[in-house]
C-alpha cells in the first residue's frame, strides 16, 4: 500500500512538472518553426526544418545589443542598491531595540503588499519634474530598496545566535564589522537567493521600462522582445519566441550556476 501511495505521489509530481515545463518547451520549439508551421492546425510539435535563422532575424530586427546591455546594467545596479540599503535596515530591525521599530517593520510588510502599478503615477510625475524620464535613473531609483529583501534578510539575521554577536562586541568589533564579517557571511545563501530573485524580476520587468522610456537607446530587452510582435507588418510568433528564448537564456544559466546556493538557503531558513 505504501508503494502505491509513493507511485501516486511521483505521478502527481510528474504531472505538475509537465504543466510547468510545457510552455517553455513549446516556446523553444516555436522559435525554430517557419511562419506557416506556427499557424498550422492542428499544431505540430517538431518543426519540419529547424529555422536557426529566426534568431538572426530577431536579433537584427532592432538594437538588441543595446537592449541587452541596458537590461544587465539596470538589473545589476538595482541589485547593488538593494543590498546596500537592505542589509543595514534588516540588521537594525533584527538586532536593535528602538522606538518605532514595530511601526517600521509594519510599513515594510505593508510595502510588500503594494504592486508597483499602484504607485507608478506619482513616481512618474515626480521623475518627470526632475527631468529623469528616459534615463537610467528612472529605471533604477524607484527600486533602490526592496521591502521583500529587508524582510528576507531580517529573518536570516534573526537566526544568527545572539552569543556570536555579543562575543564580537566583546572583541571590540564595530557594528559595521559585525554586519560585513559575521552577519553577511552567515546569511550568504539567503543573500544569493534574494539576489537571484531580484535580478530575475528586473531582468524580466516589462511594465516599468515601457512606462518610463520612449526612446530605443534606453529601453530594455523585454520591451525590445515585445516590439517584435509588430515587426514586418504583423505578429511573427516564431521571431517573438526566438526573442523570448534569448531573453530567458541568461536567467537559466544564472539559475544553474546558483542552484546549490538556493537549496542551501531553503535548508538554512528551514523551508522544506
Amino acid at each position: 500500500m505504501r508503494s502505491v501511495w509513493k507511485g501516486l505521489e511521483y505521478l502527481a509530481l510528474g504531472l505538475v512538472a509537465l504543466i510547468f515545463v510545457f510552455p517553455f518547451v513549446w516556446m523553444v520549439l516555436t522559435a525554430f518553426k517557419s511562419p506557416r508551421e506556427v499557424m498550422r492546425f492542428p499544431p505540430q510539435w517538431l518543426p519540419e526544418t529547424w529555422q536557426w535563422e529566426n534568431f538572426v532575424h530577431a536579433w537584427a530586427s532592432g538594437p538588441f545589443l543595446t537592449y541587452l546591455a541596458n537590461s544587465a546594467f539596470v538589473a545589476l545596479a538595482i541589485l547593488v542598491l538593494q543590498l546596500v540599503t537592505g542589509i543595514p535596515a534588516a540588521y537594525a530591525l533584527a538586532r536593535y531595540r528602538f522606538r518605532g521599530k514595530k511601526v517600521f517593520f509594519g510599513m515594510t510588510l505593508a510595502a510588500l503588499m503594494l504592486p508597483p502599478q499602484i504607485t507608478f503615477l506619482p513616481v512618474f510625475l515626480q521623475l518627470s519634474r526632475w527631468d529623469l524620464l528616459n534615463t537610467y535613473w528612472a529605471l533604477i531609483l524607484p527600486y533602490a530598496t526592496s521591502a521583500f529583501g529587508i524582510f528576507l534578510l531580517r529573518q536570516a539575521f534573526l537566526q544568527v545566535p545572539e552569543e556570536v554577536i555579543e562575543a564580537a562586541r566583546l572583541d571590540q568589533a564595530s557594528e559595521w564589522q559585525i554586519i560585513w564579517k559575521i552577519m553577511v557571511p552567515m546569511a550568504r545563501p539567503v543573500l544569493v537567493t534574494f539576489g537571484l530573485f531580484s535580478f530575475i524580476y528586473h531582468w524580466n520587468d516589462y511594465f516599468w521600462p515601457l512606462v518610463m522610456t520612449n526612446q530605443e537607446h534606453i529601453r530594455t530587452l523585454p520591451v525590445g522582445v515585445a516590439m517584435l510582435k509588430e515587426s514586418e507588418g504583423g505578429v511573427s510568433w516564431n521571431l517573438v519566441m526566438a526573442g523570448n528564448v534569448m531573453l530567458v537564456l541568461p536567467i537559466l544559466l544564472l539559475f544553474f550556476v546558483a542552484q546549490r546556493q538556493i537549496i542551501r538557503a531553503f535548508v538554512y531558513s528551514g523551508i522544506k
